[in-house]
């Protein structure tokens, strides 16, 4: 996976992010909550081409407010229509190894298997489709990035069950830009 990661970091910098990700889409929480900057999204654990997909998928300031979608943000929206959360830019997908409450998100090489199917329902809840009653959550608590030196703000993600109450941490969209 480092061989291919390393092949997509090239082919980013020779062609430019802009043109490797512009028919992708950002996976992000309507509601801002406590965001400074922009929205929140679903994204890779480290920043942008130093992500680090074996630190698996956090919630963290969108990057469209700087005109274009971040390579560890920016996802398949074909892929998404199927059930598979993919980063494109890392070739890797959302991957539940573990279903229950608490549990974190990894990210692994795309494999289409059970453990990376999910069902995103009219709500946008996005649920494991074998757990439908458990919906990928922002934490409530937020830190600063690059060790609390970035306006960037991050959040924990993990399984929770479903809630009217959670809405707001677990109600999903998928745009191509900041609108």
């Amino acid at each position: 996976m480092k061989h291919t990661n390393r092949f997509f970091l090239l082919l980013c910098t020779l062609l430019g992010s802009g043109a490797l990700l512009a028919a992708q889409v950002e996976v992000y929480l309507p509601d801002p909550l406590d965001g400074d900057l922009n929205q929140y999204c679903l994204d890779i654990v480290g920043g942008k081409l130093n992500a680090n997909p074996e630190d698996g998928l956090q919630v963290h300031t969108c990057y469209s407010y700087q005109g274009e979608l971040g390579i560890d943000q920016a996802m398949d929206p074909a892929m998404i229509e199927k059930g598979i959360l993919n980063i494109t830019g890392f070739d890797v997908c959302a991957t539940l190894p573990d279903i229950s409450v608490g549990a974190t998100v990894a990210l692994t090489g795309c494999t289409g298997g059970s453990e990376q199917q999910f069902v995103i329902s009219e709500n946008g809840h996005i649920s494991p489709a074998s757990a439908t009653n458990l919906c990928l959550t922002a934490g409530k608590e937020t830190t600063l990035g690059n060790n609390g030196r970035s306006r960037h703000q991050i959040k924990s993600l993990t399984l929770q069950e479903c809630s009217a109450d959670l809405t707001a941490y677990q109600s999903w969209q998928t745009r191509e830009s900041l609108d």
